[in-house]
């Protein structure tokens, strides 16, 4: 898994509350992907992003320029919500997002995106929003930059907000592992206790 520490890009302002895992990767793709062997991205809000079969819908952000060259995902509260899809951080990853940023995640989604090497961030409404305006103002023609070792967002402007990412995960995806690979990597720790154990609980061993 790729990982994460500072990355600098575009956002692509979806200003959306309830955004779930059917819009992000409808069922019907879930189908697609298994029969056709197309990759993940291509299901990525397909409702929205095609006319018919695939044809691209010129009015959707994402087929525009330079949106479709976006690397942060700007959205409203309780994004991810629905069913527990793992699809929808992978097409979004896919497609070439590393982090979403919005109020309020389902925790599903939430949990799912870092295993899948994307960063769900969590800001306030009115950071979210003052994050999208800058974007909006500049036609895309901006950076915002992430940080999550410092665990900051930095606005075009140069504000920076903050935000707090769960201490495991955070460091699973800056290290760009996984929960085996935190584990592995705590060997000596392990061996260290197993010894100590040992001596305390022989017949456990």
């Amino acid at each position: 898994m790729e990982n994460f520490v500072k990355v600098s890009g575009i956002g692509v302002p979806m200003m959306r509350i309830n955004i779930d895992t059917d819009q992000i990767t409808p069922g019907r793709e879930l189908i697609r992907m298994h029969r056709d062997g197309e990759g993940y991205a291509a299901s990525l809000f397909s409702n929205l992003r095609y006319i018919g079969d695939r044809t691209p819908n010129p009015d959707f952000i994402l087929n525009q320029e330079p949106w479709n060259k976006g690397v942060f995902l700007l959205a409203d509260r309780n994004f991810g919500c629905g069913s527990s899809r793992e699809t929808a951080p992978k097409a979004l990853r896919e497609f070439g997002f590393r982090a979403v940023i919005a109020p309020s995640f389902a925790g599903i989604f939430f949990s799912n995106s870092f295993r899948n090497g994307l960063l769900p961030v969590e800001l306030p409404i009115e950071q979210v929003s003052e994050l999208a305006r800058q974007m909006e103002d500049a036609g895309g023609h901006a950076a915002i930059t992430v940080d999550l070792r410092e665990e900051t967002v930095t606005a075009p402007d140069g504000k920076v907000f903050s935000f707090r990412a769960p201490r495991v995960l955070r460091e699973m995806l800056l290290e760009g592992t996984d929960e085996i690979g935190v584990t592995l990597s705590r060997g000596a720790e392990i061996e260290a206790f197993r010894a100590r154990d040992r001596i305390k609980r022989p017949w456990a061993y």
